[in-house]
């Protein structure tokens, strides 16, 4: 066994450093990128975003992972997501990002602890979106969102540095916001949080527009009354017992 051990000890040492480290980083690139798939796959399945529409990415490196634009999600292979730099570039032969890669980015500078985007055009929080109006605090499960109400950032053509500003504005202190006249968009610490928050922000759009249709005004929450759940918030859900 001694010699075992020292046999595998001389290789470890003939192995550079940066060849182990390029590999991990491959193999966690090529797990990134099977996990974005799944993640557009389920939006799309779940009728979250129908047909090729809305976008998926996830923050990796120095940069992030996006679906390539035009392609349906249930032909993607892991070679087919886009890597793009934090500045913009994506590497010679890549395939051609989403079209909205620009507000996906600008989203992940405005909040260094975002890992995760989804951005669908959902019906009932399109619905909203078009009237260019916000989601108020016509009920407490609003403040899923961090704040207390969902806003609806500006409209702007998709794919513009204008909407980009826009949409990293709008999260900046919230984790969802609607997109006047296109959709919705979600960030999360991970993927699976992000698309849930999707569901959750379309759930409510679509309870605040049959509300709409009942009572043009409906009654809102008070300010405190928000506040507080925020903070309650903070607190829910389970915790490890130390």
């Amino acid at each position: 066994m001694a010699k075992v051990a020292t046999k595998s000890a001389r290789v470890a040492t003939k192995t550079p450093v940066g060849a182990t480290t390029k590999r991990a980083r491959s193999v966690a690139e090529t797990a990134a990128r099977k996990a974005v798939i799944v993640t557009a796959l389920e939006m799309s399945r779940s009728g979250l975003s129908p047909g090729r529409s809305g976008n998926v990415s996830q923050r990796f490196g120095d940069g992030m992972l996006i679906t390539p634009s035009g392609m349906a999600y249930d032909t993607l292979k892991p070679s087919d997501i886009v890597y793009v730099e934090a500045d913009g570039a994506v590497a010679k032969g890549a395939r051609k990002p989403s079209s909205e890669w620009r507000f996906h980015l600008s989203a992940y500078h405005a909040r260094p602890d975002g890992y995760a985007i989804v951005h669908t055009h959902s019906l009932h929080a399109t619905v909203i979106a078009c009237t260019g109006r916000p989601i108020p605090a016509f009920h407490y499960m609003v403040a899923i969102a961090g704040g207390r109400d969902i806003p609806c950032v500006p409209y702007s053509t998709f794919g513009t540095e204008e909407l980009a500003a826009y949409v990293a504005d709008g999260l900046t202190e919230r984790d969802a916001c609607l997109m006047a006249n296109h959709g919705q968009i979600t960030i999360a610490s991970c993927l699976t949080g992000a698309l849930e928050l999707a569901h959750e922000i379309e759930v409510l759009a679509e309870q605040y527009a049959k509300l709409l249709a009942i009572m043009p005004k409906p009654p809102v929450l008070a300010d405190d009354e928000m506040d507080d759940v925020l903070r309650r918030f903070k607190g829910y859900g389970q915790k490890a017992q130390g």
